[in-house]
């Protein structure tokens, strides 16, 4: 591994820029909202086109996004490509609601949706896992039954496209669904073809890549091999992927889709750690020197099988059906044991579709469906060995294991073109058992269970522009992690799993309005795109870390307020600007917690008012990209990506910076064709081109080391990286 040093400088914006920005955002949207009204009461001034982009997530079948009263974006290949390929934060830094921060320029991101995800507790912050967002893989849920979800087998340079509900989508998804990521893997095409990339990068990055696809009768068989390697800038922080995915994509009748997919990875990262303030500013590039000596690591091997049906028996019934299986072992150096993970994760789901028209003007689609995941497994704690490999004495041996069942209801109804009503309710509980084979009487079982309702409402005044607001509820259960009692501390020998813990609840009330706008002779605006949306959400029995995080109980109540905006434009001569930025403001309501004062009877640390960890209240990306009209495809981009400061802690005396980053890509749009059968996709890209010393991500709640608090993770310097690809065949679809 090869460790570079470079010369960096802190970046921190005024507090004044957040409020600047806010107040030319919240105006721009007013002003987007006047035009609409004007453009479509004047027909012979512009065209206005029908929103095209369909969603399979948000309902849980096709429907356009602009009919759906939700916050919905969707990612096609022109965001997908030409970049690193590793981190979700690559492509998910353009949707306006969703925070990724990778933690050391791989796979391991952080992601937040509307501050679902936020929490956690220093080293209980689990890495290379997620929590409070669903995400799905070709619909099959990566997310385990405990709502967390590792990100061992998403390679975002085989994505064709990504679908994200932020709005609360518990009503359909049930657990962990303050937000819904749904990667679309398998890809589409007329003819075989085959492609191999090379891709090349600071800090020791290689990635090859081969994708090839055949047709089998009305049949489509895709395959993708992939292998990743980064050395890292920082010490221990090395990493290296590798990737198999196996698509069979089907239509055995007119009305029948068919889809089998596999896919498998072995997955190894090191895992730096976080830095103190002084140690950020002297040494970004060191590992923490307790990851350090420990090695600490992650290692996982794991696979995945699932087959999903979808079948119309005619126009007005339908049904799907998926079934999935995932084997995984997983090895783990982790805070001083090394930890053995034997799992299977199992489940599946149906939903019936009953669609009918009540009337000349009203249509009705009636779904109704099961869902269903259990995960089980055993795990081994062993002491680490001088060498940080497993040791030979077992410290733990236990059997973990989670159930998550849902049903539900949906009812969508159409009012002539212009008006719809989505009603929708689902029953979710979740149940957590454990067994011990060292102590049994810490055998012991909790459940957790909460009805989630949903009511939408969806106006388009014309096709391509709707005004839509909706009020559900949530739910999300603790962690596995979270569930731990306070016998970490030799005070509780009576539960394995805290009996103070209870679902998380919260109620969303959201406004917003969507509008894709095309002038008809315009010299300079060729199109418009806008969505807007405006929240609150509402959250009682939210988890609080209980001493820095060694056990959680149920005590607080949070609100949340926000404002997200994302437009896109596109003008003459090849130039195109594409804006996304959010506002949120997120508060404890009610919040006392006594282990400030630990050994102190009576004395309470009150934070009420006191804002939420882990989110800043302002984060955008603003995108300008230029196509020379001459020069077929090509194309240059320079974005500026930034997130405004927050704090780490729940008292609020430990912040983390505000910081701004430019990126530039320069590349080819669309494949550029050598010869009939022979096509060349390439560009090169700088990352972090201002090379400015900013921290990626943090810690949330640290830990205190001698009174310092250790939580910030350095983002890498300026890097580059170059990438081209070969395509033999017919050009894909």
């Amino acid at each position: 591994m090869n460790f570079k040093r470079g010369d960096n400088t802190m970046c921190i914006a005024k507090r004044g820029w957040k409020n600047f920005v806010l107040a030319i955002v919240s105006g721009a949207a007013v002003t987007l909202a006047a035009q609409s009204e004007q453009t479509n009461t004047n027909a012979a001034d512009s065209t206005v086109y029908e929103f095209e982009q369909v969603t399979v997530t948000a309902l849980r079948y096709p429907e356009q996004a602009i009919n759906v009263p939700l916050a919905i974006s969707v990612l096609g290949p022109e965001r997908l490509q030409n970049t690193r390929g590793y981190g979700l934060e690559e492509a998910l830094k353009f949707v306006p609601g969703v925070l990724t921060q990778s933690r050391a320029g791989n796979q391991d991101v952080r992601i937040t949706i509307r501050g679902f995800g936020a929490r956690g507790a220093g080293d209980r912050s689990n890495a290379g896992t997620s929590r409070g967002i669903r995400i799905l893989l070709d619909g099959s849920p990566q997310t385990e039954p405990d709502g967390r979800t590792a990100f061992d087998l998403i390679d975002l340079s085989l994505a064709q496209r990504i679908e994200v509900i932020r709005s609360n989508a518990s009503a359909v998804w049930g657990n962990a669904s303050g937000g819904v990521i749904n990667i679309i893997s398998a890809p589409t095409f007329e003819a075989a073809f085959v492609s191999p990339q090379v891709l090349s990068g600071s800090f020791g990055l290689q990635k090859y890549t081969l994708q090839t696809g055949v047709r089998l009768g009305e049949a489509r068989l895709a395959l993708a091999l992939s292998n990743t390697s980064f050395d890292g800038w920082r010490q221990n922080s090395a990493s290296e992927r590798t990737l198999m995915n196996i698509s069979l994509l089907s239509h055995p009748g007119e009305h029948t889709k068919f889809g089998v997919y596999l896919v498998g990875a072995k997955n190894k990262f090191l895992i730096p750690g976080p830095l103190s303030q002084a140690q950020f500013e002297t040494g970004p590039q060191q590992a923490n020197a307790t990851y350090l000596q420990r090695s600490e690591r992650r290692y996982n091997r794991l696979g995945r099988i699932s087959a999903a049906l979808n079948h119309d028996l005619n126009d007005t019934h339908g049904f799907s059906a998926l079934a999935f299986v995932e084997p995984k072992y997983l090895q783990r150096s982790e805070r001083g044991t090394f930890r053995d993970f034997n799992r299977y994760h199992v489940g599946g789901n149906m939903a019936y579709r009953f669609h009918q028209n009540l009337s000349a003007a009203v249509q009705s689609t009636l779904q109704f469906g099961v869902d269903e995941a259990y995960q089980d497994g055993a795990i081994l704690f062993y002491n680490l060995s001088s060498t940080n490999e497993r040791g030979e004495v077992l410290q733990q041996n236990k059997r973990e294991g989670a159930n998550t069942f849902g049903m539900f209801v949906q009812e969508e109804l159409s009012f002539g073109k212009r008006v719809s009503l989505l009603l929708g309710t689902r029953y979710s509980d979740v149940r957590y058992h454990t067994q011990d084979f060292i102590n049994t009487a810490l055998n012991s079982e909790k459940s957790f269970a909460r009805w989630t309702p949903k009511f939408g409402l969806n106006y388009r005044p014309s096709p391509a522009h709707s005004f839509y607001a909706n009020v559900g509820g949530g739910i999300e259960v603790p962690a596995g992690n979270e569930t731990d009692p306070a016998s970490t501390f030799g005070q509780d020998k009576v539960y394995a799993i805290n009996p103070l813990l209870d679902p998380i609840q919260s109620s969303t009330l959201e406004i917003g309005a969507k509008q894709v706008i095309v002038p008809a002779g315009a010299a300079v605006l060729r199109s418009l795109s806008y969505e807007v949306a405006a929240y609150r959400i509402n959250i009682k029995n939210d988890i609080i870390p209980y001493r820095g995080g060694r056990f959680y109980f149920t005590a607080g109540q949070t609100q949340r307020r926000g404002l997200e905006v994302g437009a896109k434009t596109e003008f003459a001569f090849g130039v195109a600007l594409q804006a996304a930025f959010s506002y949120a403001s997120s508060k404890y309501v009610e919040y006392k917690v006594d282990s400030v004062h630990y050994g102190s009877a009576g004395k309470f640390a009150d934070y009420n008012n006191n804002k939420v960890a882990g989110m800043p209240e302002v984060f955008y990306n603003l995108a300008l990209r230029f196509e020379p009209p001459k020069l077929a495809s090509l194309y240059a981009e320079i974005n500026l990506q930034g997130i405004g400061e927050y704090f780490v802690d729940d008292a609020n005396r430990i912040n983390v910076p505000s910081y701004n980053v430019i990126n530039l890509t320069v590349g080819l749009r669309q494949p550029l064709q050598l010869t009939e059968g022979l096509s060349v996709h390439a560009f090169f890209g700088v990352n972090n081109l201002n090379d400015k010393k900013y921290a990626a991500s943090a810690f949330v709640n640290p830990d205190m080391v001698n009174g310092v608090p250790i939580f910030l993770e350095p983002g890498l310097p300026r890097n580059y990286v170059i990438g081209v690809s070969f395509t033999g065949g017919k050009p894909r679809i």
